[in-house]
């Protein structure tokens, strides 16, 4: 799971950023080792149908939706013919649907298009980025059918796969967005994707600015994630029990 690619990106960007020269070195380690990248759609629909996966699979995704998305990671992305998922805020976008609110230098929609040109599967982050397990079910269904409906009506085509702000979900949260239409959805977890997750649920591991290539390899062969990522997982039951309690104060958490 990315966010930026950037050399100097913005303060709120910058820990959850990579640079282009550390992407294009994870990118190798990615290829040296005999790694396929596939798309999220394909993963979930090979998943489905029992179809043939290549081999030694793997998600290159970026969550938001940066400009340095195009500028940088997708020159590496095309050296070696990978494909990627780009999760789009909607409403973050330059344009006569932006909202404000975006962190960083955002995609345009034009640059939208020419990812998918490349391959690139684009998919749905929500259309203002909040905290979707706080919303009241109004809120919530708004924030995925809008970002859907704009997707679709830039690109043509609606998005299938969806990814959670922030990596919060609940089963109220993952009802709202298969209602919306996306037919899968990716959190975050710290864990590698399996199949008993469900296709709402599906686990992804942090690539930091912080994130060396010795632990990018390491997570990208399935070891050390656990270890790595130990302070993270404990922070995140804290953080998941406090959004519990706020949502049952609101009324609204299942």
């Amino acid at each position: 799971m990315y966010h930026a690619v950037a050399p100097d990106p913005a303060p709120a960007t910058l820990g959850l950023s990579v640079t282009p020269e550390a992407f294009a070195a994870q990118m190798d380690a990615v290829a040296e080792r005999g790694f396929t990248p596939v798309t999220t759609a394909a993963l979930a629909a090979a998943w489905r149908t029992g179809a043939e996966l290549p081999a030694r699979p793997v998600l290159v995704t970026f969550d938001d939706g940066y400009e340095g998305v195009h500028r940088y990671a997708l020159p590496v992305l095309a050296k070696y013919s990978y494909v990627s998922t780009v999760f789009v805020t909607s409403g973050w976008l330059p344009g006569r649907h932006d909202t404000g609110g975006a962190l960083d230098t955002m995609l345009s929609w034009q640059q939208v298009r020419e990812l998918v040109a490349a391959g690139t599967e684009i998919g749905g982050h929500s259309h203002s980025h909040p905290q979707l397990d706080q919303l009241d079910a109004r809120r919530l269904r708004f924030e995925a059918l809008r970002c859907r409906e704009l997707v679709a009506e830039e690109l043509g085509t609606a998005p299938a796969s969806f990814a959670y702000p922030y990596g919060y979900s609940s089963r109220r949260v993952r009802t709202a967005v298969r209602e919306a239409g996306f037919a899968q959805a990716l959190a975050v977890g710290n864990a590698l994707a399996r199949r008993r997750q469900g296709p709402y649920a599906l686990e992804r591991v942090t690539v930091r600015r912080s994130t060396t290539v010795e632990q990018f390899v390491r997570h990208l062969e399935g070891g050390s994630v656990a270890r790595d990522f130990a302070v993270d997982r404990a922070l995140t039951k804290g953080y998941a029990l406090a959004r519990r309690a706020r949502g049952a104060v609101r009324g609204h958490w299942i």
